[in-house]
């Protein structure tokens, strides 16, 4: 007969078996602690401003984590577009990316495309990517390795990230939409250059007709 232990753990109840080591609880509440630790600083993003459509005039703008909300968004519809046109798409994947895509924003803000020359060669993408070292070193399971998703999407070399990648422009040009709408005069340069970003993208099929139909919004 199996004799069970049941331990208290703030709101939660943990049973034990006899054979559990004592180290198992206190791993259990270590991951706790790192997860909540995680969880804080995320919540950093909610306050998080995107900066460039200050610089452009917009006075009341959109968070990182508003963003990030719309590009998993548009990530999920273009997944299940791409699995429609017989693709092989892990759309799990591509919502983790996508939710994954601004994290290290946390730490340094978001920069603008008009500071980023300023930094030497690949010293942002070093930072970048030092920091999502540390952000994400404590938590996420072997099933689901966060850092690797990353590292993933930073690449550009699946279709997954290619498809986050291209939800992340939709949503730019989605959110630019609707502060020309408010009055906003000086997004014309997100346009200029959007057919030749996707173009790079390799993904022209999915999103060629909802940037037409984007730009017709626009008259």
């Amino acid at each position: 007969m199996k004799i069970f232990a049941l331990v208290k753990a703030g709101d939660y109840s943990i049973w034990l078996t006899p054979c559990a080591k004592t180290a198992s609880l206190s791993a259990v509440m270590t991951q706790a602690t790192q997860i909540i630790a995680f969880l804080e600083e995320l919540l950093r993003l909610k306050a998080v401003p995107r900066t460039g459509w200050l610089l452009r005039g917009v006075r009341e703008v959109e968070s990182v984590a508003d963003h990030s909300f719309g590009v998993a968004w548009v990530a999920m519809l273009l997944a299940d577009r791409a699995r429609a046109q017989g693709h092989i798409v892990d759309v799990e994947k591509v919502l983790r990316m996508a939710l994954l895509h601004d994290l290290t924003e946390a730490r340094t803000g978001d920069f603008p495309a008009t500071i980023k020359r300023y930094f030497a060669p690949g010293a942002l993408p070093a930072a970048e990517e030092r920091i999502a070292e540390e952000m994400l070193a404590d938590v996420g399971v072997p099933d689901a390795p966060y850092l690797t998703l990353w590292h993933e999407y930073e690449a550009r070399a699946t279709l997954e990230a290619r498809l986050v990648k291209a939800a992340d422009k939709l949503d730019l040009l989605l959110q630019a939409c609707a502060y020309e709408r408010g009055g906003a005069r000086t997004m014309h340069e997100f346009w200029q250059r959007a057919e030749q970003e996707f173009a790079a993208l390799g993904l022209a099929e999915l999103v060629t007709d909802l940037l037409t139909t984007l730009r017709e919004s626009r008259r």
